[in-house]
């Protein structure tokens, strides 16, 4: 299956984008305060324009396993999926004016450094310790999966794919700091919509029209939106994208430190927030344009599909096979769709670099060792170059640990609830204690793994395919059946319910281990009575304010009262 289809102008666009990635990361390395303090370098000096940190806020989690992934979700499964950008929608006010406020007005490096002041020192090691195990080990599978699906279909070396990818992400993220993270950012977010523009393009040709797309998805019923079931077992349903979309959504960008972080680098809260409300366009215009592009192949290969057919082993395999298959004779388009790619994989890897160097700097070393202020910038940087390379080794590890690193996307999705409710907790309840945080966020997990690991799960049901057109080479995959009632319950529910269980889960196990084991809250054991409410969420801030100006107007007319008296 695997051929070489790439040309001169193939290489030359690859090589541009990775040779002007590097002159980026080379160029904020020597302009400006050249890096040479953590505030430039993790955070960009706080005095960054809207464009460049909303396109990074997208770019930062649209990975190719998602570019990969989403268009194939709706080749096989329909465009259902695509409600789940409305949900990403109605999430955006809820990060904007409840969780980032609490943050921006903190000011502080690391996201889980607030965890210790609501709680205490061991939540937030506990759930920091979480955050770096799950960027390591999805920033692995990140770096891995792209490389050997290119190298399947378009013979691409899969060595040579993953040393390009990581070195040159490790160079200019190690040399230029956040500053070449988010620009970098940029040009790659541009030709990650290239790459997906350029297969919409290409299949609306090939089938004579734009509108022949949607035409011929209806005919397969690939575009049946009327699934308003309450079963959670069923894979994806408007219940269940707008409930885990808007979890899963919250969970990345209210929370996440990767894009908090990137959220501290502009100079005030409302450009903070105007950077969340325009990130959503940008990602809702990828995320459509991909669920087209996959509409766009169903209608090319409607009569004799690559799986059935034996073209391709796995459904992430499409992509690169439909532009090995359709495009091959127009020099420079497999180059522009693997820079596609390999720009999703590069956006994605470098944020984490600069993320992790943070909360290791912050999180770690500066609590367990006594630094001079001139080792500082060059631990992080040494702590960004070395995340690089652990996540270039886990890559090349991958082939013999596959099971354990495919296991990362899982744990990505499993963890994300259970972290949002240990926050959500924090900064919207005064009674939830350490512990009772503790308890839960180590309970919640424990409960969604079960769910996302357990198994036998039954297989997925496709839509109708055909192999009506295929030149018949002797052998057909064909799909097993089974019935779903033959399974455990829990393992038939829904991924995308997966994180709203665990985020319940905590806010429950929470509140409950907090009222029955009570203990004294950081402001009782400082002396204070009342709690700092820069931690709280706006509107309960806004309460504990006047509850405490109203303490003190009482004071002062009893004091008032006895000295007339």
């Amino acid at each position: 299956m695997a051929s070489n289809v790439f040309g001169v102008w193939d290489y030359v666009i690859m090589g541009l984008t990775m040779v002007a990635s590097i002159v980026i990361g080379v160029y904020f390395r020597f302009s400006g305060g050249k890096q040479k303090t953590n505030e430039e370098y993790l955070l960009a000096d706080r005095n960054q324009s809207i464009l460049p940190v909303a396109v990074s806020l997208m770019a930062s989690f649209m990975s190719a396993i998602t570019l990969l992934g989403v268009s194939s979700e709706n080749y096989y499964y329909g465009m259902q999926f695509v409600v789940i950008n409305v949900s990403h929608l109605l999430a955006t006010p809820i990060a904007c004016y409840l969780y980032l406020p609490v943050f921006f007005k903190l000011q502080k490096t690391s996201t889980y450094e607030y965890l210790e002041l609501r709680f205490g020192p061991r939540i937030r090691m506990l759930a920091s310790l979480t955050y770096t195990l799950q960027m390591v080990l999805y920033n692995g599978i990140v770096l891995y999966a792209p490389a050997i699906v290119l190298e399947s279909v378009t013979g691409l070396d899969r060595l040579i794919s993953i040393l390009v990818v990581g070195l040159v992400c490790t160079f200019y993220s190690t040399l230029g700091g956040m500053k070449a993270v988010l620009f970098t950012d940029l040009l790659q977010s541009l030709l990650m919509f290239g790459a997906v523009f350029t297969i919409v393009i290409f299949s609306s040709i090939q089938l004579g029209g734009f509108d022949k797309i949607f035409i011929i998805a209806n005919e397969g019923g690939r575009l049946d939106f009327n699934n308003f079931s309450l079963d959670p077992t069923e894979r994806h349903t408007w219940w269940s994208l707008m409930i885990g979309g808007a979890i899963t959504y919250l969970s990345l960008y209210a929370v996440n430190h990767t894009q908090v972080q990137r959220l501290m680098t502009v100079s005030t809260l409302k450009r903070s927030q105007n950077c969340l409300w325009w990130s959503w366009p940008i990602l809702f215009t990828l995320g459509v344009t991909t669920c087209t592009s996959g509409l766009g192949m169903y209608a090319v290969y409607r009569y004799c599909d690559p799986l059935m057919d034996n073209k391709i082993s796995s459904i992430d395999q499409l992509m690169p096979y439909y532009v090995v298959d359709a495009m091959r004779d127009v020099s420079g388009l497999a180059g522009l769709f693997v820079a596609g790619i390999f720009s999703a994989s590069l956006s994605t890897i470098s944020a984490a670099c600069n993320a992790l160097a943070a909360v290791t700097l912050t999180d770690y070393v500066s609590r367990w060792c006594t630094i001079r202020p001139s080792y500082v910038m060059w631990l992080t940087k040494l702590a960004a170059c070395a995340f690089g390379l652990i996540f270039l080794a886990l890559a090349f590890l991958a082939e013999y640990l596959g099971g354990v690193l495919q296991a990362a996307l899982t744990i990505f999705g499993a963890v994300g609830g259970p972290l949002l409710g240990v926050f959500t907790l924090g900064m919207f309840t005064t009674y939830a204690t350490e512990m009772g945080a503790s308890i839960g966020l180590i309970t919640g997990m424990m409960m969604t793994l079960w769910m996302s690991f357990g198994g036998p799960r039954p297989p997925l049901t496709k839509l109708p395919l055909s192999t009506e057109g295929c030149a018949y080479n002797g052998t057909l995959n064909v799909f097993p059946e089974s019935d779903p009632d033959d399974y455990f319950y829990l393992y038939r529910v829904s991924y995308m319910w997966t994180s709203p269980l665990g985020f319940v889960w905590v806010l429950v196990v929470g509140s409950a281990v907090s009222a029955l084991w009570r203990q004294q809250q950081p402001w009782e054991r400082a002396g204070r009575k009342h709690p700092d409410p820069a931690l709280f969420t706006p509107p309960l801030a806004a309460r504990l304010r006047a509850a405490a100006q109203h303490k003190t107007d009482v004071q002062s007319e009893l004091l008032t009262y006895n000295g007339d008296k």
